[in-house]
């Protein structure tokens, strides 16, 4: 599990996490799905219980991920700035969260999708995916190369967690 769980981090982190970091977070994501009750016992600081809706396992992968990896928002506009503040001043995007203000969230999804495709030729350009279960915001999701989308599911089934292009899921949610 724990070479499964390190393939996945690395995917979903897009080149954004050292080897260290990721080894580290599937350690104990894997600790956390073998034995919850004991990984909770030797980490009395973790904040989780029973009423979350995702396994221990996957809480310790989602929660572990910076904000340059994980982007969570409520609007499309949020999650638009989240991401291209995580790219930094020196990339330039063609649409910007103030376009996303009065249109259809199907509208706007598109729209970043369409402006991440764009990016990153070589890898396939970048596909907006879910992941897991969204705990205090609406939107939730990663980036992962084009190239690499299909093995992120594969990996997602594997592992059992939720991970789909974001798009597709919104349009089998309407």
């Amino acid at each position: 599990m724990k070479a499964s769980l390190i393939e996945f981090i690395s995917k979903i982190s897009s080149g954004c996490m050292s080897d260290g970091e990721i080894e580290r977070i599937a350690d104990e994501a894997a600790q956390a799905y073998a034995d919850p009750d004991a990984f909770l016992t030797a980490n009395p600081d973790v904040n989780y219980d029973d009423t979350f809706p995702i396994p221990l396992g996957e809480w310790v992968v989602v929660g572990s991920l910076p904000e340059t990896v994980l982007f969570q928002a409520d609007t499309y506009m949020d999650l638009l700035s989240a991401i291209t503040a995580s790219f930094g001043p020196g990339v330039a995007f063609n649409i910007k969260p103030k376009q996303l203000a009065k249109v259809e969230a199907l509208t706007a999804l598109n729209r970043i999708q369409i402006q991440l495709a764009s990016m990153n030729k070589e890898m396939g350009g970048y596909m907006l995916m879910g992941l897991s279960e969204p705990l205090d915001d609406e939107l939730q999701a990663v980036l992962v190369y084009g190239n690499a989308q299909q093995r992120v599911m594969e990996l997602g089934i594997e592992l059992g967690i939720f991970i789909m292009p974001a798009l597709e899921a919104l349009k089998a949610q309407s």
